[in-house]
């Protein structure tokens, strides 16, 4: 069956993204249950990011000087900042499913995280995101990416290899924003560390790939994203 774009007419007329990605990745869970071998598992996990807001009423401008106010018991009140700026500080969306190993403490092995609008959104949104990614490959924990976010343009991944001062030549000339991609990396004995990339281009109208999740450096199974997609797109009773 066809990848659909879940954030245009016809299918957002009737069902809304985020409910996709809410079903997506227990569907995905069910899946890895089934290909998964003994001594590991896979879990969910959802957290839907609030943005940052401010309470103007608990404002209070003190007009004395900070540094010559006494507190109770006679300390110094706190210093004024030298610099007070707007920060977006709100946490992300994610959307992920997580492999563990339960035979070695339930060690995180491997994470497929299914991108949101809000993780592509913004260059800092971006930057998060990435980094998110690289401080997991940098755990030795197998990262698998899956984008069919329509309405931004940008690709996290070619992001990603640019934090690493690399590219990928199949993202010449223009990278695709619909796609997956698996991401893992090694260290070889003696060698500087390597990172392996499975990508997969996805098409509006063509089946979704399947995707090597690695749980060990010499194990890995092929998890068919299609069934999982096609499973979730039943439940929710978008055609």
């Amino acid at each position: 069956m066809p990848l659909r774009d879940h954030f245009r007419s016809p299918v957002n007329d009737t069902h809304s993204w985020d409910e996709l990605h809410g079903q997506w990745p227990g569907e995905i869970v069910r899946s890895l249950r089934k290909i998964l071998p003994p001594g590991f598992r896979a879990g969910p996990n959802i957290h839907l990011g609030s943005p940052f807001e401010v309470d103007v009423s608990t404002y209070d401008l003190d007009s004395r000087d900070p540094e010559a106010v006494l507190g109770d018991g006679g300390t110094l009140a706190a210093l004024s900042p030298t610099l007070t700026v707007e920060a977006d500080l709100s946490e992300q969306d994610a959307y992920e499913v997580f492999v563990y190993d339960t035979e070695r403490g339930r060690q995180l092995v491997a994470a497929i995280e299914i991108v949101s609008p809000s993780n592509k959104d913004r260059p800092d949104s971006r930057e998060a995101f990435v980094g998110k990614v690289a401080a997991l490959l940098q755990k030795d924990v197998c990262v698998s990416i899956v984008d069919l976010v329509t309405v931004r343009q940008a690709n996290v991944y070619a992001e990603l290899l640019g934090l690493l001062d690399r590219s990928d030549p199949k993202l010449a000339p223009t990278p695709p924003h619909l796609y997956a991609v698996t991401l893992r990396s090694r260290k070889p004995p003696k060698r500087r560390p390597l990172l392996d990339v499975w990508l997969y281009p996805m098409v509006l109208g063509q089946p979704l790939p399947t995707l090597p999740i690695w749980l060990t450096p010499e194990l890995r199974v092929m998890l068919p994203l299609e069934d999982s997609y096609e499973e979730t797109c039943e439940v929710l009773g978008i055609a």
